[in-house]
């Protein structure tokens, strides 16, 4: 037991550090071929961000456990939402200036729903994940018409200065191809590790991946939040969230459904789906700006971390 605990904990920490070097390597890319900052922010960092779902859900189907890879979806955006905006409200209150962000935030929802459609059957097939991955081509083409319409959005400068600098294509490539291996490396240590502890307790794969897999999973979201707030760069922490919430929908929930299609745990329909929606729904309300600026300030940041502790607590009774 110690030892599979050992393994996801060097997994979260090699993951974290892998996904870095992988999005630091394909953002340097981009720019040394010409992609403008903000191309590279709204589609690059938001594909990277989400990396580890991404490998997680993949290596976690082949292994037999698509529930771990819903859970990892579902509870990855709950998480980013009441975990790494609610702590990075806590250390700084974030303000809504960018308008990218406001037009992004319909766009989840509808995200959200496409996935709720493909679900209510109870199964997630291969042509629910072609449908899922269409989208996904879909809303970074979307993205890309955004960046190039709306260069002079809030989110250009801070792009611009986040963003790494030009490095050679060859370190670029080789931080790149590195950051790669470790994630792919890192991901089956969490994956082993996970699918170990939860047959330790008795714990169904899905619940492991709303808890423990989509926490650790959502700690390059967390670094870089907390990052971009510190820097005074708020749109880019909550722009993070947005985009990796966009994708953890669309390409992570494909993964199960492409590489072990069949029927899937009912709690992640009527209990976890409807607390990402709550979650949304709230981040919405405080974020978008109806008549301005949306502000998340330390009390509402307090509230969304205490309700996804709530959260954790109620999985807890429903496993115990």
């Amino acid at each position: 037991m110690v030892l599979f605990c050992i393994a996801v904990i060097v997994g979260f920490l090699l993951l974290a550090w892998s996904a870095d070097r992988f999005v630091g390597g394909a953002s340097s890319i981009a720019r040394i071929l010409g992609v403008p900052p903000m191309i590279i922010g709204l589609t690059i960092v938001s594909l990277g961000t989400s990396a580890p779902e991404i490998v997680v859900a993949i290596l976690a189907a082949m292994d037999g456990t698509p529930g771990m890879a819903i859970g990892n979806a579902l509870g990855s955006n709950i998480a980013n939402i009441g975990l790494v905006l609610g702590l990075t409200a806590l250390i700084a209150p974030l303000t809504v200036r960018s308008q990218l962000i406001k037009r992004q935030l319909p766009i989840l929802f509808l995200v959200m729903l496409l996935a709720l459609g493909l679900m209510l059957d109870g199964e997630l097939g291969r042509l629910d994940g072609f449908v899922l991955l269409a989208g996904l081509v879909v809303l970074f083409w979307w993205l890309v018409l955004l960046g190039m319409r709306d260069r002079k959005d809030a989110l250009q400068d801070e792009f611009s200065e986040s963003i790494p600098a030009s490095q050679s294509m060859k370190k670029s490539i080789l931080w790149f191809f590195a950051g790669l291996i470790v994630l792919v490396f890192a991901s089956r240590l969490v994956v082993w590790g996970a699918v170990h502890i939860a047959q330790t307790f008795g714990v169904s794969d899905l619940v492991i991946g709303l808890t423990i897999v989509a926490i650790g999973t959502s700690l390059p979201e967390v670094m870089a939040c907390i990052v971009s707030v510190l820097k005074n760069e708020p749109d880019i922490a909550i722009g993070n969230v947005v985009g990796s919430n966009m994708v953890n929908i669309l390409a992570v929930l494909s993964m199960p459904a492409l590489i072990d299609p069949q029927i899937f745990d009912g709690e992640a329909l009527y209990r976890d789906m409807p607390v990402m929606f709550a979650f949304t729904f709230v981040l919405f309300l405080v974020a978008y700006g109806f008549r301005g600026p949306g502000r998340i300030n330390r009390i509402e940041g307090g509230v969304l971390l205490s309700g996804f502790c709530a959260y954790l607590l109620l999985l807890y009774a429903m496993s115990s």
